[in-house]
């Protein structure tokens, strides 16, 4: 059996559709939890880390528009941007759905549902959310890394460094792969590192990979991650170098 993982809300007014979705999200998750009133959202959010919200869009009598459940959503949105937040209505149309994801919302789910369309829904986001978690936790770890050492300063005053530093110069604002050559030991990681100091990418991870080091069974999921089950021993996804630099610098 699968290993349930993440925690789920679901927020509607009616207590069936609750008692329906707790029963049929429970196998997804380590846990649902369900609310009826929509003003313990900044409570709930605030002190549990949930993966995916499932969020009713009206909860007044006769309500219609849909109005409530953007504003929780943007509420939502506010204390736990990271969340994953599907809505779902009986009164569904594309306006609302298009205007939903806008908002930040991950999908639209009208009611009455069908259950197979509602676990994969479910299933999907929870992985998206424990995915970026992960994705997440790593950036950190890399970034404390990173933001621990020494600002190292490149020196030299050969007329080779002075070239050096005049490249770099002219590559800082640079968008495009850079090929670093030069002896091992000559310093390749230090102006690696300060490119990216300087280049517009300087708020996220630099990730620094020796592929020598890396054994010949293990570079394809080192590099780009797998998916949970894509073999015996992946009891969990796990992101690749490239996924956890996105946005950053790779060396």
């Amino acid at each position: 059996m699968a290993v349930r993982q993440g925690k789920i809300l679901v927020i509607d007014d009616n207590e069936d559709i609750l008692f329906t979705l707790k029963m049929l999200l429970r196998p997804l998750a380590e846990s649902v939890t369900t609310c009826t009133n929509p003003k313990e959202i900044n409570r709930l959010v605030s002190t549990t880390k949930y993966n995916v919200i499932l969020l009713d869009m009206n909860f007044t009598a006769d309500a219609v528009s849909g109005k409530e459940g953007f504003y929780w959503l943007e509420r939502i949105r506010e204390i736990s941007p990271e969340t994953v937040v599907i809505l779902i209505t009986a009164y569904s149309d594309t306006e609302k759905a298009v205007r939903a994801i806008k908002a930040g919302a991950t999908d639209f789910i009208p009611k009455p549902w069908q259950n197979e369309k509602m676990l994969a829904t479910i299933s999907s986001a929870l992985e998206l959310s424990l995915r970026r978690g992960e994705v997440q936790t790593l950036k950190e770890q890399k970034s404390v890394l990173t933001t621990t050492e020494p600002e190292l300063e490149v020196i030299g005053e050969s007329p080779a460094m002075e070239k050096i530093f005049k490249t770099v110069e002219k590559l800082k604002n640079a968008d495009a792969n850079i090929l670093l050559q030069g002896e091992n030991g000559t310093g390749k990681d230090l102006i690696a590192y300060t490119l990216h100091k300087q280049s517009s990418r300087n708020q996220e991870a630099f990730v620094p990979i020796d592929l020598g080091s890396i054994p010949h069974n293990l570079f394809e999921s080192e590099l780009f991650g797998y998916e949970k089950g894509a073999f015996t021993d992946a009891n969990k996804s796990k992101s690749g170098r490239f996924e956890i630099a996105s946005g950053g610098t790779l060396f």
